[in-house]
């Protein structure tokens, strides 16, 4: 009777697709490069998530947060599933790149839906939830440090231990993920955006003793591939893939200067990120916020 249900609700949304070109994510909703969900989620024993040799799922690109609008440009079969293909202004793509979202995740609509609502938390609050971070697993494409419960009901099947639901509905973040989910998704959640976002620090030049003064809670260092964020004028938190490393990485806080020293050896500040786009030995600081 539940296949059944599923069927008539899939055939249901085909139908609705075909009129609509729009959508919103009713809950939180993985948002993939690949149209094969079911590849990804469960596997061939509905137990299984694939993940490569560092335990990240690549073809997840973000976890879209409730209320976000997507432009649907086209639609294809997953088993019994309808999957969508996306663009949204949550996470512009580069050309040639494609999103796509299970239908089941989405309600769709005939015209455009107002865009998600935005609500900048008070830096006291992006802290305190930057800190309650603390300790998450690194995961790719993450932002939700509880994951998505759903993956679990719309894909797992069978007895899985319950200390593998988190990584099976992936619970945990990647860098600029942690950033997302401390202000509700108000910031860009990639790092190609984060590195041109709110006003530059200029840094270039300096030493790292001049830096450190000059950084500010909540400041952003950044470059295109990474991001790591000023927690207060000791401490910088990040979350950071160590591959191969117990528990592969995660979300965690280390004295500022030791880690901006790190950084430094390999990388010089400059003021504004390089108009090519993705450079290697650079690092930009980015100031979001006020007082």
């Amino acid at each position: 009777m539940r296949t059944l249900l599923l069927l008539l609700y899939v055939c249901c949304l085909t139908a609705q697709a075909g009129a609509s070109q729009y959508g919103i994510a009713r809950i939180p909703s993985p948002v993939l490069n690949t149209a094969a969900f079911r590849s990804i989620f469960g596997g061939s024993d509905g137990k299984t998530l694939k993940r490569d040799r560092c335990g990240q799922v690549r073809e997840l690109e973000f976890i879209a947060l409730p209320g976000t609008v997507f432009s649907i440009r086209g639609e294809s079969r997953d088993g019994a599933t309808t999957v969508f293909r996306v663009e949204t202004d949550d996470y512009p793509v580069s050309a040639g790149k494609s999103l796509y979202v299970d239908s089941r995740f989405i309600e769709l609509r005939a015209e455009r839906p107002l865009p998600r609502a935005r609500l900048l938390p008070p830096a006291e609050r992006i802290i305190a939830t930057l800190k309650a971070s603390i300790g998450s697993p690194y995961v790719w494409g993450g932002n939700l440090q509880g994951g998505v419960a759903e993956l679990f009901e719309l894909f797992y099947g069978g007895a899985v231990p319950v200390a593998a639901r988190r990584q099976l509905t992936l619970a945990g973040l990647d860098c600029s993920g942690l950033l997302y989910q401390a202000t509700g998704g108000w910031t860009p959640r990639n790092t190609s955006r984060l590195v041109s976002y709110g006003k530059g620090v200029q840094v270039a030049g300096k030493g790292l003793d001049e830096i450190a003064k000059m950084l500010e809670p909540l400041d952003l260092i950044a470059w295109n591939g990474h991001v790591l964020i000023v927690l207060d004028r000791n401490t910088i938190i990040e979350s950071r893939l160590e591959c191969g490393k117990p528990g592969n990485g995660g979300v965690k806080t280390t004295a500022l200067r030791p880690r901006l020293a790190e950084m430094m050896r390999t990388r010089r500040p400059v003021d504004i990120w390089p108009a090519a786009g993705k450079q290697r030995g650079v690092f930009v600081v980015r100031r979001w916020i006020g007082p």
